[in-house]
């Protein structure tokens, strides 16, 4: 299995790309879908369907591009399925001010809830991780894990947006603590790290 990453948008947030032998997997399709499409077409499989870490307008700004173009479905926490059409919830509002569009995602999503899941040919733990918004969740494959903003390279996800708290992020790290340590995490910002790394070097932690 292969992890292709795109650091993508106003905030470079990090679009992956999951491949197997058979089909991919896009997480968090957040801007720029020409980029996306030109890596896919490049990979030329056929894509399973979309997952959403959480639903920040910088995580899901390509994804009614992405689903025009791809005809797939998208997957989101029960808790923020109504975050992708309102502004003011995926915080595409508050940013008007500085030349970002408003963001509304129409398209109805399948809900994702914690265990195991089968989509395709691909199986993976959902985790519900918490914190950084109430419906965040944490993708767990074979020895990686796809974090989305709960916790980063040496940082962990900010808590003063919508429905946010520091505790409970706290609490859904120390979940992702929980995982063998040579996991490797992907982050929804910045570059890839490990659990073990994060154990030895985050302040936060």
């Amino acid at each position: 299995m292969k992890v292709h990453a795109l650091s993508l948008g106003p905030v470079q947030t990090n679009c992956y790309i999951i491949e197997n032998e058979e089909t991919l997997l896009v997480i968090d399709p957040g801007a720029e879908f020409e980029k996306i499409n030109s890596l896919i077409q490049n990979l030329n499989k056929q894509v399973e369907a979309v997952l959403l870490t959480h639903t920040h307008f910088d995580h899901i700004g390509a994804v009614e591009d992405f689903l025009d173009a791809f005809q797939v479905k998208v997957y989101v926490a029960e808790e923020e399925k109504y975050w992708l059409s309102d502004p003011e919830s995926n915080g595409s509002e508050k940013f008007k001010s500085y030349g970002l569009e408003e963001i509304v995602v129409r398209v109805k999503p399948e809900i994702l809830r914690p265990g195991q899941k089968t989509l395709g040919s691909f199986k993976f733990d959902v985790m519900h991780t918490p914190g950084h918004s109430p419906g965040s969740l944490t993708f767990v494959f074979e020895d990686f894990a796809v974090v989305g903003d709960t916790l980063f390279k040496e940082g962990i996800g900010r808590t003063d947006l919508k429905e946010g708290n520091l505790q409970t992020l706290m609490n859904s790290i120390d979940e992702l603590m929980s995982l063998p340590e040579d996991t490797v995490i992907y982050p929804g910002h910045g570059p890839k790290t490990t659990l073990a790394y994060e154990s030895d070097h985050n302040p936060f932690l």
